[in-house]
């Protein structure tokens, strides 16, 4: 089963040629093998009415028709799920047991899918100390990469993008803010889809910045991740068709190419020569860095997290109490600093009134404009030098899987674009040309 797509795999399940409990009992088998803190430590906490659920989704004879119906999915263990802990990574919010599901997860749940339980993270979405390594929290401890156990499997979304690399759900659920779902997809061969600013609620969620926060799928492929995404909104989207190849207007941005290396920039130039053959017209662009990126998040951090935490079953209530928390516990909480939490509450307001803040949001309103007017005609845009412009802007962005690097672990690329519809068409061709990623050993 671990060859078989989300999709294939809901359509097994509505043709009753494979049961929702043996392949629940699949999924808890491999992470049996090769999961927990001795293994590569993906998953924070299993639910434990997994089988029981399972077997009355197999006992019914009506309403079977949910898109994502019997399909197993792990969750970010920042985005809550009835029952289940919303810790964000950190012991400070250990206590936090969800009494209601995100609103992402209540929309999966009415197209069927069946919670697998949750993944450990970066932690507080990798919010916490300048230094510390994609997949580290202190509730889960550290996530490690399928292919090369030594190697940073990249975050926040980690113990996600890991398990789905090694097939121990049919799909999972991140959270991205700057590429914590579709640069973590690059760092461990599966793909990643972060939507446009505003498509999902991100009610249920412990935040950073909710200017830039979204949930988002990280599955095999980009078939199945339309079809999670589509669960997780409140009304489905439109089927999405690949385009013709002539018909497809790529971008290229080119802003600090040069800081890729010579075999990623080699991959790029693979794939454009034979997307060019085929009809493809590509262009070149200049998409820089933005600048007031941290000063947003440091504004809008601690007014978010502590409206969520309002709500939530934690005891610690503010972004104070939990830098005392970590504070008090220096040895266990602060291995890697925090200045991050710290910076948010010594330097902003908590109100979203700072003047900086304020005059970021309208300098990012005006880059909005200038990238759509760069943008026009295109249907989507690769990014082949490290800049966030897509997640500053809210454009939504996607991760591919692009082949195999010579260390034996995956490489990936990064599409964005200013249509979702237009830029997943246009990415469901470009992923036909992509060379294949070696699934990790179990």
């Amino acid at each position: 089963m671990f060859a078989k797509t989300a999709m294939e795999l809901a359509r097994a399940i509505r043709e009753r040629q494979l049961g929702i409990e043996e392949l629940a009992r699949y999924y808890l088998d491999r992470i049996a093998r090769a999961d927990g803190p001795d293994g590569l430590n993906t998953v924070a906490e299993v639910n434990e009415e997994l089988l029981e659920e399972a077997r009355r989704m197999d006992a019914r004879t009506a309403n079977r028709s949910g898109a994502l119906f019997g399909l197993p999915l792990l969750v970010k263990d920042n985005i809550d799920v009835a029952g289940l802990h919303t810790t964000a990574g950190s012991l400070a919010l250990a206590d936090n047991l969800a009494v209601r599901d995100a609103r992402v997860v209540a929309n999966m749940r009415r197209n069927g899918a069946l919670i697998l339980g949750k993944t450990n993270m970066t932690e507080f979405a990798n919010y916490t100390g300048q230094d510390m390594p994609g997949g580290y929290s202190s509730r889960g401890g550290q996530v490690r990469h399928a292919y090369d156990r030594d190697k940073n499997p990249s975050g926040s979304s980690s113990g996600s993008a890991v398990a789905v690399s090694v097939g121990l759900c049919a799909a999972a659920l991140g959270t991205d803010t700057s590429f914590s779902i579709v640069g973590c997809a690059t760092e461990n061969g599966v793909t990643g889809l972060k939507p446009a600013y505003g498509s999902l609620s991100q009610q249920g969620i412990v935040p950073i910045a909710h200017t830039f926060d979204s949930a988002g799928p990280i599955t095999r492929d980009l078939s199945d991740a339309l079809l999670i995404y589509s669960g997780m909104r409140d009304t489905a989207i439109r089927p999405v068709q690949p385009m013709r190849p002539e018909s497809i207007h790529l971008a290229v941005n080119v802003f600090r190419r040069d800081q890729v290396s010579d075999a990623q920039q080699a991959r790029y130039e693979v794939l454009l020569d034979a997307l060019k053959a085929d009809g493809v017209h590509v262009t070149e662009v200049t998409h820089a860095a933005p600048m007031h990126y941290k000063d947003i998040c440091r504004c809008e951090f601690r007014n978010d997290l502590e409206s969520y935490l309002g709500s939530a079953g934690a005891g610690l209530r503010s972004l104070r109490e939990i830098v005392g928390y970590y504070e008090a516990r220096p040895e266990q909480m602060m291995k890697y600093g925090i200045a991050y939490l710290r910076d948010a509450l010594d330097k902003a307001s908590g109100q979203r009134d700072d003047p900086v803040y304020l005059e970021a949001l309208e300098e990012r309103h005006q880059l909005r404009e200038r990238l759509l007017e760069s943008l026009r005609g295109v249907d989507a845009c690769l990014m082949t030098g490290p800049t966030n412009i897509m997640h500053y802007i809210g454009f939504p962005s996607l991760a591919l899987r692009l082949g195999m690097d010579t260390d034996g672990t995956p490489r990936g690329m990064i599409l964005y674009g200013p249509d979702g519809r237009r830029l997943f068409g246009a990415a469901l061709t470009i992923e036909r040309y992509v060379a294949p990623v070696i699934p990790p050993v179990l």
